[in-house]
């Protein structure tokens, strides 16, 4: 009868067949961050968490810096438009119509014009002590000397600001005088383009100068008025 035995190694015999060591594990290296030391502080925490730095993002910057380059420009567009502009701007076309040949408008309609359109600096600079010189000047002028026709109007319109009244200076401005003189301008622009005979003519060379006059002078009030 044939016996079966089972016999278990011993400890030692493990240890000296190198199945089991008494070596400790090797140690646990902590991931270094050598590789990200020349990069910049940022860039390393970033990288470090996991987000990858992506160029594209700049995009949001120019697309904010594009945004603020259209504000800005509707802002510089805006600033452009502005009452004191207009004012200089109707009274300039005044004063070029006064002097120009080529229309056929009753011009003494443009003296009050003038008045209401003045801006406040220059209206201030005429009722000013230069103001009384000039027109002092332009007196003695008139009265012993040669005065050319074309410089008549001005020299009316200098004096009209001068002594007109605070109720008139009031008016500068106001929603009253806005439409005064859109009702001044649209007589004028009527009887510019009614006695030129046709819209061609009214852009020719001799009257082009006083026909964009007249539609400066229209389109100011206009403005001012919305």
């Amino acid at each position: 009868m044939l016996s079966l035995s089972l016999s278990y190694p011993s400890r030692s015999s493990l240890y000296s067949n190198g199945l089991l060591s008494l070596k400790s594990p090797p140690p646990f290296h902590r991931p270094t961050l050598s590789r990200f030391s020349s990069q910049s502080p940022s860039l390393q925490s970033s990288t470090f968490l996991g987000y990858k730095y992506n160029p594209l993002s700049v995009s949001v910057d120019l697309k904010g810096g594009m945004k603020k380059r259209l504000r800005s420009g509707v802002v510089c567009y805006s600033a452009a438009l502005t009452p004191r502009n207009l004012h200089w701007v109707c009274t300039v076309s005044s004063v070029v119509l006064m002097l120009a040949k080529g229309t056929s408008i009753h011009k003494s309609f443009l003296v009050p014009l003038f008045a209401l359109q003045a801006p406040s600096t220059l209206d201030s600079w005429i009722k000013g002590e230069y103001g009384f010189w000039t027109a002092f000047l332009a007196l003695l002028v008139r009265l012993f000397f040669f005065f050319p026709g074309e410089l008549e109007l001005p020299f009316i319109a200098l004096l009209m600001v001068i002594v007109s009244p605070y109720q008139v200076s009031n008016l500068r401005g106001t929603k009253e005088g806005v439409v005064l003189s859109l009702l001044i301008s649209a007589y004028l622009a009527f009887q510019h383009f009614s006695r030129i005979g046709s819209l061609r003519k009214a852009f020719d060379q001799g009257s082009i100068i006083a026909t964009l006059a007249i539609l400066c002078i229209v389109v100011v009030p206009w403005l001012l008025l919305i």
